[in-house]
């Protein structure tokens, strides 16, 4: 078995920090692009503890960002950010009066202070319509307002990262912002062909002694709504990816390797199913089921049936997200894995974001050749 890693780019004397870098994806993948780490940020123990596992040598700081002050202190090129998603994000409640959408704030208090060369800031496409409170404008022009009311020019794009050699369908939104005009010439990276699931994962699906960290996989996944029949399996049956929950979801809960997958998230459950491999839609008797969320909606669930059923392991999650197998994840339950794994920024996408950062930043200290420049809009989906 291959184990999946990232490849290390030159050095770079240019300094990077991270807030809310939660298991250190955007982090990670401007380190694989040559940058220096300076210190990052985080509130959650278990993203802390997974930091500090894996890269002792960095400067982990465990801290509510509302009351962070960075340590370093000698010049800052690029500021970092995934601010949290939750309040925005199609997948929870989409409340615009959520506490947490106005923790970008802290990334403006930051930048103001340090006053990086560059800052970085990551987040969901909802923040191009959901509009701020106070204002009633979108966030994403609220918060360009606020980064050019400290002296920062703003551009930003969202992004579809299966471009970017990251096996799924997620969408990220991602702003640059500079301070000096010699980084006008900004440009975000382009996406290539569309990656598919079936060499991140085909190989673990079949190999169930993989030496592989967070990866101890168990066949015998067994609920109230998927079965595992029993029914005899031969090697040769295929093994194929399924999705164990949101039943009601619209698609078919069977999926391909040779696509990719749908966005990683910190709720659904994924597996592998093999042999009769069945899924059919069923109406749910909701006058006499348990846990009834909603009595009057007539959806159909989908119902998974195989021989043999499993749930993905971490590993796997994580190598949906384009973490190395090097990079060890701390937590003492699976949901401190999978929350970890499912907001964090998919690696590769964080390198490809960050090498377009590197090139912006050598072509203005002469380092580098400028390219002749591309039409970019202001808002553009790849």
């Amino acid at each position: 078995m291959t184990a999946f890693h990232i490849a290390q780019e030159n050095p770079t004397p240019y300094t990077c920090l991270g807030m809310f870098a939660g298991a250190g994806g955007l982090d990670l993948g401007f380190e694989k692009a040559g940058f220096v780490h300076a210190e990052c940020v985080d509130i959650l123990p278990c993203a802390v503890a997974t930091l500090r596992r894996n890269r002792p040598e960095w400067d982990v700081v465990e801290a509510d960002v509302r009351d962070y002050e960075p340590r370093f202190k000698n010049g800052l090129d690029v500021l970092l950010a995934g601010f949290p998603c939750q309040g925005f994000s199609l997948g929870g409640h989409r409340n615009s009066g959520d506490q947490r959408n106005t923790l970008y704030r802290e990334v403006v208090r930051v930048a103001a202070l340090m006053r990086p060369r560059m800052v970085v800031m990551e987040n969901v496409l909802n923040l191009r319509t959901m509009r701020h409170p106070e204002t009633g404008r979108p966030f994403a022009e609220q918060i360009s307002a606020e980064m050019e009311a400290i002296g920062y020019k703003v551009r930003y794009a969202m992004f579809r990262v299966s471009g970017f050699g990251v096996p799924q369908t997620r969408r990220r939104f991602i702003f640059v912002a500079w301070r000096d005009d010699a980084l006008s010439h900004y440009a975000f990276p382009q996406p290539g062909a569309e990656a598919t699931v079936r060499p991140f994962l085909a190989h673990l699906a079949h190999d169930d002694a993989a030496p592989l960290p967070n990866h101890a996989p168990e066949w015998g996944f067994q609920s109230a709504v998927h079965k595992a029949t029993g029914q005899p399996v031969s090697a040769s049956d295929p093994i194929v990816p399924v999705r164990l929950s949101r039943t009601a979801s619209v698609g078919n809960p069977v999926r391909s390797l040779d696509a990719p997958f749908p966005a990683v998230d910190t709720a659904t459950i994924w597996g592998w199913a093999q042999g009769n491999v069945q899924a059919t839609q069923e109406a749910k008797d909701r006058a006499n089921a348990m846990f009834v969320r909603n009595p009057n909606s007539d959806a159909r669930l989908w119902r998974v049936s195989a021989s043999r059923l499993r749930a993905f392991t971490p590993r796997e999650y994580a190598r949906l997200q384009t973490f190395p197998d090097d990079w060890v994840f701390c937590g003492n339950t699976k949901r401190d894995l999978q929350m970890q794994v499912g907001n964090a920024v998919p690696v590769l996408f964080a390198k490809a974001v960050a090498q377009s950062v590197r090139q912006a930043l050598e072509t203005a200290d002469g380092k580098r050749r400028a390219a002749a420049p591309k039409p970019q809009a202001q808002l553009s989906l790849f």
